[in-house]
């Protein structure tokens, strides 16, 4: 097949023919008709807001933003404002005004279709700010509209009746598109600066679609949870490929509800973050920790099995009838149990955004839970590396896909070319010129390939701090050993022209009080209990263990206790949970001098 056959749009229309009754999205949670929406639905759907962006007038690649938490309704707005060839440009839910008016304002949007009543407000208070927005669209019924000209409920397009040339107009679009059209802008948020406009068009999507049909199990009717924001590219890209090859997306509109759902819906797969794994592997050696010595000695005993079982089905081991009995054993004493928290029929699950501990990888790999560690980013339409089922390596980010190369250049920095790779980034040319090098895009990651071709990823090259003495440390792989405690919620090391390595620690304080009152510590509020002599001594032997692997340089040396967590907000993380660290560090100066002045 050609790569024009991989086209999404036209994958999807073929997939509503051929599956027609079946869910194709289904919202977690959610009231009719946005439950259930099935492959006939969804193509419709989406054809009638496709003929509601002609008939108010956006022209072939107009912008339209989308601004709403996960929902059926988000898809159908992107897929329909792509079959009427405008290009999509999707803003992170928990974006803050002055972000959104940015983003709006360099893409020139004519169009914001919002999720609920709040994210109606900011579209209200964003119109005088951004002079090329003229229209609003709110996917939630209930909420009442204070313009009826120019303000739409979702559902009140579906039911429209569209003059013939609408129609006219909508064949000739579909009939037109190209590869080479832009399919949508994704803005980068960055950790200093102004967040930049990836331009991807629908080359880069088909050729992921092509690609990961050569590396991944996944087959039309499998389910997959779209956990993670459509905003970012991962979970978009990844709800693309579900939908392109028939899959049943379903969406989970509040990230908080991950542990109900996962056990509700029994996905195959689903896209998550390292934080999620380190969640649920502290959450297990947390409560293996508090069992009965002879519960600890067959956990231990099982892990030791699921590891050795592990390397036999890598090729890297020596199978044998014993261990496959043991393995059988362990998988119905400890296993079944671990694997159907996560729902019970997972096949896989991509993980990106961040390294990976080798050690949660392991736990993982050991409980028969295919952990599929990738590395990519939104230039280049997520994945470039990847592991797959019969290539996984503790600490890798796998291989490359089929068409896609990298190699190292000036500092090990990581460089990628292939169709996968972005455009350029919107209205920044010289930007554009500068993140290419002979045609390779350059990452900003430094990274090593190993004798396999598998990719590490040692660090983000502008990230890497000299301390005084002359050593490098890498932030990522301090702060990924520490966060895999279940009383740490969030770390942010120092390091850079210092003598020693100290840490900012804001603890997981649902955690951490139930500790206290087991304790039988008294106090007054977070701030004492993070005062408490017991509650700093008890960080300083949980650091103490999870440091041991780790260099003398590197190891956190001192640390202060935060009474409040980093957040958008206060403009000490992305919208992709990746730390600001210059605003910490201003934020927090007095506590970070504090930690060196004795």
């Amino acid at each position: 097949m050609s790569l024009q056959q991989y086209h999404p749009i036209h994958l999807i229309q073929q997939q509503s023919q051929k599956r027609g009754e079946a869910i194709a999205l289904e919202g977690y949670g959610m009231a009719a008709p946005w439950d259930k929406v099935s492959w006939t639905a969804f193509d419709s759907r989406s054809d009638e807001i496709a003929k509601a962006l002609i008939y108010l007038d956006l022209a072939v690649q107009d912008k339209v933003v989308i601004l709403s938490q996960n929902c059926p309704q988000w898809t159908c707005a992107d897929v329909g404002s792509l079959k009427a060839k405008a290009v999509v440009v999707p803003i992170y839910p928990t974006s803050t005004l002055e972000q959104a008016s940015y983003i709006v304002n360099d893409a020139g949007a004519k169009l914001i279709f919002v999720g609920d009543a709040q994210q109606y407000q900011m579209a209200l208070q964003l119109l005088p700010l951004c002079p090329s927005l003229a229209h609003i669209v709110v996917f939630d019924a209930d909420v009442k509209l204070e313009d009826h000209n120019q303000h739409f409920h979702f559902d009140s397009l579906l039911n429209r009746h569209f003059e013939p040339s609408v129609n006219d107009e909508l064949a000739q679009r579909l009939s037109q598109h190209s590869l080479d059209d832009l399919l949508t802008l994704i803005y980068t948020s960055g950790t200093t600066g102004d967040p930049k406009g990836v331009m991807l068009d629908y080359r880069n999507i088909a050729s992921v679609i092509h690609q990961h049909d050569a590396v991944l199990p996944f087959t039309a009717g499998d389910v997959s949870l779209a956990f993670l924001p459509l905003s970012h590219v991962f979970e978009r890209g990844w709800s693309f490929y579900v939908l392109c090859r028939g899959g049943h997306n379903v969406y989970l509109q509040n990230p908080m509800d991950v542990k109900e759902a996962i056990v509700d819906v029994k996905p195959h797969t689903l896209c998550v973050v390292p934080r999620f794994l380190e969640k649920v592997y502290s959450a297990v050696q947390d409560k293996v920790a508090s069992a009965p010595a002879m519960r600890q000695k067959l956990f231990a005993w099982a892990m030791s099995v699921g590891e050795r079982q592990f390397e036999v089905g890598q090729g890297r081991g020596q199978a044998s009838l014993a261990l496959s009995l043991q393995h059988k054993l362990a998988n119905k004493l400890v296993f079944s149990k671990l694997q159907q928290v996560l729902g019970g029929r997972l096949k896989f699950m991509p993980c990106g955004g961040a390294a990976l501990d080798q050690n949660v990888a392991s736990f993982f790999h050991s409980i028969n839970v295919p952990v599929l560690c990738g590395y990519g980013m939104t230039e280049t339409t997520a994945t470039v590396t990847c592991n797959t089922l019969n290539n996984r390596v503790a600490g890798s980010n796998g291989k490359t896909l089929p068409e896609v190369e990298i190699k190292l250049g000036k500092d090990d920095e990581i460089l990628v070319r292939g169709d996968t790779v972005m455009r350029g980034y919107y209205n920044r040319p010289e930007e554009t010129a500068e993140s290419f090098e002979a045609g390779w895009l350059k990452t900003g990651d430094a990274g090593r390939i190993d004798e396999h071709g598998n990719l590490f990823i040692v660090d983000r090259i502008k990230e890497l701090m000299k301390t005084s003495n002359g050593k490098y440390v890498a932030p990522q792989r301090v702060e990924g050993k520490v966060s895999c405690c279940p009383f740490i919620e969030q770390v942010a090391i120092i390091a850079d022209a210092k003598n020693y390595v100290t840490a900012l620690i804001v603890p997981a304080f649902e955690s951490l009080e139930a500790w206290a009152k087991e304790k039988g510590l008294h106090y007054e509020s977070p701030l004492e209990l993070l005062r408490h002599s017991h509650v700093v001594e008890h960080f300083e032997q949980r650091l103490k263990t999870l440091q041991v692997e780790l260099a003398g340089f590197e190891k956190i040396k001192k640390f202060t206790l935060l009474p409040e967590a980093f957040s958008m907000e206060a403009g000490l993380i992305t919208p992709t949970l990746k730390l600001r660290r210059k605003m910490i560090y201003h934020k927090y100066a007095n506590e970070i001098n504090a930690m060196y002045n004795n």
